[in-house]
């Protein structure tokens, strides 16, 4: 039985969700609205141990939380390009990048541009756009 198919249940830590959870609630997000979410859980959510589940539900364009996921990917990229790479292993950021330029639709290279972007041009960082969802909600490419 799939995420999509099987019912989500709720968390047992919704700081800390498995990827397992995580998935789930992606394709049943009403079942548990982001609203009644723990504050900044979009940034809680964006590290090394789920970006794998983000990555993969960023790039199924049927997951009813796609968005969530592609945002909390921004984050991600942000996070570990303005680190210069402490936060996030380097290596894992550029190969869900290739990923993305290669396996996905328009909107993951959209995010694997800006990502480029932002690693040659770090000045291009604003908040808004990478860790608020400017740049998912506009579907914007930085020049």
């Amino acid at each position: 039985m799939s995420a999509q198919d099987s019912t989500f249940h709720g968390f047992a830590n919704p700081v800390d969700p498995s990827p397992a959870e995580l998935r789930a609630w992606a394709y049943h997000p009403d079942s548990v609205p982001l609203t009644s979410m723990p504050q900044d859980w979009d940034l809680l959510v964006s590290g090394n141990r789920l970006v794998a589940t983000l990555f993969d539900l960023a790039m199924d364009p049927a997951c009813p939380a796609r968005r969530f996921a592609l945002h909390c990917l921004y984050i991600y990229a942000a996070d570990g390009i303005r680190t210069t790479f402490r936060a996030h292993p380097k290596r894992r950021f550029w190969k869900l990048v290739e990923r993305a330029e290669r396996d996905g639709d328009d909107p993951m290279r959209a995010w694997a541009h800006n990502s480029r972007v932002l690693l040659a041009q770090p000045d291009v960082f604003v908040y808004r756009d990478w860790c608020e969802g400017g740049l998912v909600r506009e579907h914007r490419r930085l020049p």
